[in-house]
């Protein structure tokens, strides 16, 4: 079967992943028939395209793979150790976080991370939020605290070395 002949059959997909690379690349020139930094394609591969053996594959398992993941569940629930890592890995995908519904007061004054703190125990204590979440909200807060802090600093600073003279002032040397 060559490239001309492809029909959308599953057999003839079958028997095309089946062909030798040999078989399906006669007549064509050996070697570098490209110029240097000339490619046969250059657009690249397709996007989304998959190779002879994934085609191969897919097809033979085409039929069969509902019973095989029930088997794999099985022989992972009776213990066995390679068939649960299949599972967990193959069968199961990763799992993403939610996103979190709750709204946290506005973080735009200095007394604001303490009304956000108290609001996120709340919720993490009624059980509108996990631990993880509540946690996870606190870090934020605790970011903006740090980013007041800094800000803070900087302006005490500055006000500081208006009072120096010139020469003690601290020069960036950035």
């Amino acid at each position: 079967m060559t490239h001309e002949r492809v029909e959308s059959t599953p057999h003839a997909q079958l028997e095309l992943a089946a062909d030798s690379l040999q078989e399906q690349q006669k007549g064509l020139p050996r070697g570098e028939p490209w110029p240097p930094g000339q490619s046969g394609n250059p657009g690249g591969r397709i996007t989304g395209s998959r190779n002879r053996a994934t085609k191969f594959a897919e097809a033979l398992l085409d039929n069969d793979v509902e019973i095989l993941v029930r088997q794999a569940i099985d022989r992972a629930l009776k213990g066995d150790p390679v068939a649960l890592k299949l599972c967990l890995e193959r069968i199961l995908a990763p799992r993403r976080q939610e996103r979190v519904r709750f709204e946290l007061p506005k973080l735009e004054k200095p007394e604001d991370p303490a009304k956000a703190l108290a609001a996120v125990a709340a919720a993490v204590a009624a059980g509108d939020l996990t631990p993880t979440e509540g946690r996870d909200l606190t870090a934020l807060v605790e970011g903006f605290i740090r980013a007041l802090m800094a800000h803070d600093i900087e302006q005490r600073l500055s006000a500081l070395e208006e009072y120096a003279p010139p020469e003690a002032r601290w020069k960036p040397t950035i």
